[in-house]
């Protein structure tokens, strides 16, 4: 008689279900049915618009760096990742104790939730928040409490605190938020912490804060709350998605405790010299950034001329919204253009479309003009 193995695994097992990325360019061409031959003529004509990765690749320096970096690949990584921390304690004027990283932001926010987040326990979110959240306290054993935001897409600060309870320990929010692009004020987010218990942990997930410094307020400085954890990472802006480098700020007696959770070496070598020389190579970044906020522009512009437009976006992608839009996704694909389609996160008449360079918007809103009923 054969095993059944989901009962033999841990009861939160059955509720969980794999994390579904952006899809692959190459998984894309496969299910397109080209074979080995048609799909690598193809992949550099195929533009991916699905995952929010920076189109303009990674920083010249950081690039240099990881390649010098490979001659030290059969040696295990530093695991206290000294020189990372070093670097962003001084840029973020922090001291190197309040800081925590690892492989992605991914990473450090399943740690933060697995450490204060069992089995009786809550972990509040947004319903249209980050995914990752929701697994990650399934995970854990956790139970999940998802509120509904105020308009579709805003997170409504005032429901989340309504459904605060003695078993709360974590809340979750994105600021920018993913999927939904929206951005909440330093000040509402203060009025929100000062209404909550100082003992409840607040994740504050800034992924794409880099595309709103120049009109938020610098969280790690500008908001208080005992329980503050601001996470971010070097996939977007700084376009090290492949190298999996994220991080975290907050008390060093908090970040004591999620550091005992953490596995040795989880930040790679070559990830760690990669993300020191990205970081100096700020210019380059913010270049990049401008641009991407520039072809945003464009974009919504564009989507509002169709009337497609959902919402506006304050981080790397726009919100395209068609009540056929899980035809459109089918359709864009057999045009080479990847996009992410949302149904996952209740919102099944949108697609989610990172910002590319200028010609890879070009195709498109090319392509879209083609496929639109």
């Amino acid at each position: 008689m054969a095993v059944d193995w989901l009962k033999q695994a841990v009861s939160q097992s059955e509720k969980l279900y794999p994390y579904i990325p952006g899809k692959p360019i190459t998984q894309m061409l496969r299910e397109l049915g080209l074979s080995e031959a048609e799909i690598a003529a193809k992949v550099s004509s195929t533009i991916k618009l699905a995952s929010n990765e920076n189109p303009y690749g990674m920083p010249p320096k950081a690039l240099t760096a990881m390649v010098d970096a490979a001659g030290e690949a059969h040696r295990y990584p530093d695991g206290d990742c000294f020189e990372l921390k070093q670097t962003l304690a001084k840029k973020h004027g922090i001291t190197p104790e309040q800081l925590l990283i690892g492989n992605g932001s991914n990473e450090v926010l399943e740690l933060i939730i697995r450490t204060f987040a069992g089995v009786g326990d809550e972990v509040i979110y947004s319903q249209r928040g980050f995914i990752v959240y929701a697994l990650a306290s399934t995970a854990a054993g956790a139970t999940g409490v998802a509120v509904p935001e105020s308009d579709g897409f805003t997170h409504d600060l005032n429901a989340i605190l309504d459904v605060v309870s003695d078993n709360t320990k974590v809340v979750c929010i994105a600021n920018p938020n993913n999927p939904t692009g929206s951005l909440l004020k330093t000040s509402e987010l203060q009025i929100f912490l000062d209404k909550l218990p100082s003992h409840i942990i607040v994740i504050l997930d800034e992924a794409y804060v880099e595309y709103v410094e120049d009109i938020l307020e610098d969280s790690i400085h500008g908001l208080n709350h005992d329980g503050l954890i601001v996470c971010r990472t070097f996939s977007k802006a700084y376009g090290l998605a492949g190298l999996r480098v994220g991080y975290a700020v907050a008390k060093k007696d908090i970040l004591a405790v999620v550091n005992r959770f953490r596995e040795p070496f989880n930040v790679n070598g070559l990830a760690q010299a990669a993300a020191l020389a990205a970081l100096d190579d700020h210019d380059w970044v913010m270049e990049k950034v401008q641009q991407t906020k520039a072809e945003r522009t464009r974009l919504e512009s564009a989507l509002s001329e169709l009337r497609c437009l959902a919402a506006p976006s304050f981080a790397n992608f726009v919100l395209f919204q068609h009540e056929q839009a899980s035809v459109l996704v089918q359709a864009l694909e057999q045009e080479g253009v990847i996009v992410r389609p949302l149904a996952p996160y209740g919102m099944p008449d949108i697609l989610r479309v990172s910002v590319g360079t200028t010609s890879e918007n070009d195709a498109f809103l090319a392509a879209l003009s083609k496929v639109l009923p």
